[in-house]
């Protein structure tokens, strides 16, 4: 007697068959959590930061001092300064709404087409950072550091712009809202 292959493994045609997860839905999946470790990597370096811009901290100083008599030699003194329009405050305040975002938008999935405005704001914070790091004299060392601060502002740059890349249909849904806020169909 030959029995069907179908048989052999348990299956028949008549039983209903079970099937392995989807891929898309294996990379939804691992998409989310890589989303989540990004945000909290990224948070959890902004948040830390806050300490020391908030409290003036000697390193602080150092930094943003270094940055306003650079911006003097062409004429801006006091725009690093603790009153300045990038004051360590400034700052400072810029990377704690964006951690709250990034933060609340990992919370509360009914609100995660905001995270890419998270992730802009940090990136946007750290391209300067990075920037300042590379092209003024405050340079990769600060106060012998060995690049501590540089290399947590790249981490920190690449985790957004990867998450804005993760985050994409999200971006497509906030730059739609955003667009239906600012320029409402008056037409209704």
């Amino acid at each position: 007697m030959i029995l069907p292959l179908s048989s052999l493994h348990g299956l028949s045609d008549s039983a209903p068959r079970q099937s392995a997860p989807t891929l898309p839905h294996r990379q939804g999946r691992l998409s989310r959590l890589a989303a989540n470790a990004i945000v909290l990597y990224t948070s959890a370096v902004f948040l830390d930061s806050l300490r020391f811009k908030f409290s003036n901290a000697p390193k602080t100083q150092i930094i943003f001092s270094d940055l306003d008599a650079w911006a003097g030699s062409f004429g801006l003194r006091g725009i690093f300064s603790q009153t300045g329009l990038f004051s360590q405050h400034i700052i400072g305040g810029a990377e704690l709404i964006a951690s709250a975002i990034l933060l609340g938008t990992m919370l509360a999935p009914r609100y995660r087409f905001l995270q890419p405005l998270g992730a802009m704001l940090g990136l946007g914070v750290m391209s300067g950072a990075i920037s300042f790091h590379l092209f003024t004299p405050l340079g990769v060392n600060v106060d012998g550091d060995h690049g501590a601060l540089f290399f947590a502002a790249c981490g920190v740059w690449i985790g957004c712009a990867l998450l804005l890349f993760l985050r994409r249909r999200e971006l497509s849904t906030l730059r739609r809202r955003l667009s239906a806020f600012l320029a409402p169909d008056l037409r209704r």
